[in-house]
């Protein structure tokens, strides 16, 4: 099993969800978290005094998949989270030794699906 771990854009979340559903993912796990890559944040202006602000407002999309489906769930989701812009994301991808759901005690893709 792997696990995938996608950093993109807040507005891409509605259609991220919709495409990994469609793409048969039955759960996932969303945090609102803040960060920056490339970007280095960027200036804002707050009553005539220029901020620089750091850290942007992003969304990381946790998801388990089997090792053969891990590949597919990828590419749906740079197909959905892409822009073109700088910032629109990253995916990092773990090996995941053992999963267990806590109410029934069942270990790996059953504890999954």
């Amino acid at each position: 099993m792997k696990k995938i771990e996608a950093i993109v854009r807040p507005q891409k979340l509605d259609d991220l969800q919709e495409a990994l559903a469609a793409a048969g993912v039955n759960g996932m796990t969303i945090s609102q978290v803040h960060g920056y890559g490339t970007q280095r944040g960027f200036k804002e202006y707050y009553r005539g005094s220029e901020v620089i602000v750091k850290m942007l407002p992003k969304i990381k999309v946790e998801i388990v998949v089997p090792n053969d489906d891990c590949q597919r769930i990828v590419d749906v989701i740079c197909d959905t989270a892409y822009t073109g812009e700088v910032g629109d994301g990253k995916i990092f991808i773990l090996p995941v030794d053992e999963v267990i759901r806590v109410r029934t005690r069942a270990r790996g893709m059953d504890a999954i699906n």
